[in-house]
């Protein structure tokens, strides 16, 4: 992952710090440090958040939905290699599902630890994921976890103060029914970074990353469809339900198991608004972007299987079986 910082341009002395603080707090083992499916990419805030973390400040990542706020979050852990602890919160969130609560165990009352009592304790980083959906009340018992205090004081309980290494990422969209307003309280405790909508060149970087085998004009094809689904939005044409990164990426892995591409779009966007005039727009614009009928694979398996053999390092019998099969599957002749 790394390699990967240096690949987004991420400046030297900011990569070299980030490495300074995994070596000397190292917890390889750890089966809570989980390797995140996709990368994000967006330089300016790598830079922002990586900073900011490496202070010792929590973060609260703002923006539209579907702006890759958790993909960040989740790849921002694994740099840093630290356990993760996911709150997902809604109106009903309360003191008991963040820090614990008493419950009875083996005919005993014991404390069942919480999410943010355990990222307290084992340096975590706990994501607070759509923290505006919750009540400031509900929310107001890490305020002094959040500040310079650094602790878990309810009473009643044992005052907890929080491990050097944990900290605390919010996420959250704001303009959508059931989220409120978040408190200034709230706020002035994090370092906020606005989390913009993905741009052309970073699409491309992730769509190549994670479908190599994506024929190229395919790829150009999708996001070039994203990219005016986007800038619809922007202009208030349409609503941002059409515009979610998740149903572009489910939508081409459908395609791997062998779906039509234009069948595999219309669920992963076109159908996401159940409003019957939006739901046309959307497919008028992508009728013009994605062919209905593709006769081809929109994949190239022989692109596949090169990165295949790249990314695992294949002798000679693999080459020899990978020609064998290039020949085979394009009803080539010796």
């Amino acid at each position: 992952m790394i390699n990967y910082l240096k690949d987004e341009g991420i400046d030297n002395k900011l990569i070299a710090q980030l490495e300074e603080y995994r070596q000397e707090n190292d917890l390889d083992n750890n089966d809570r440090i989980i390797r995140p499916e996709y990368k994000y990419y967006g330089k300016e805030v790598l830079e922002q958040a990586i900073s900011a973390l490496l202070a010792g400040k929590n973060i609260l990542l703002t923006g539209a939905k579907a702006t890759g706020k958790n993909v960040l979050a989740s790849n921002l852990s694994y740099l840093f290699k630290r356990p993760t602890y996911n709150v997902s919160f809604h109106v009903n969130t309360d003191f008991a599902s963040l820090i614990g609560a008493d419950t009875f165990k083996n005919g005993e009352v014991t404390f069942r630890k919480g999410p943010i009592y355990e990222a307290a304790i084992n340096g975590g980083f706990a994501i607070l994921d759509e923290i505006n959906m919750a009540k400031n009340e509900a929310i107001s018992v890490l305020h002094a976890s959040l500040d310079h205090r650094r602790i878990i004081d309810i009473s009643g309980f044992d005052k907890i103060s929080l491990d050097p290494n944990t900290r605390f990422i919010g996420t959250m969209n704001y303009g959508y029914v059931g989220t409120r307003e978040l408190n200034e309280a709230l706020a002035s405790r994090f370092m906020i970074i606005n989390v913009p909508n993905i741009s052309k060149a970073n699409l491309n970087l992730l769509l190549k990353d994670n479908f190599p085998s994506l024929k190229e004009k395919y790829r150009k094809a999708m996001i070039d469809m994203f990219i005016s689904l986007q800038t619809k939005s922007e202009n208030n044409e349409i609503s941002t339900k059409a515009v979610d990164l998740r149903g572009l990426i489910g939508a081409i892995e459908t395609m791997k198991i062998g779906l039509n591409p234009f069948d595999a779009i219309k669920m992963g966007l076109v159908n996401k608004s159940f409003d019957k005039f939006e739901q046309d727009l959307v497919l008028d614009l992508i009728k013009t972007k994605i062919p209905e009928k593709i006769d081809e694979s929109v994949f190239d398996e022989w692109e596949f299987w090169k990165n295949k053999r790249v990314q695992h390092n294949m002798g000679f019998r693999e080459e020899v079986w990978l020609f064998a099969w290039k020949i085979l599957s394009h009803g080539w002749s010796l």
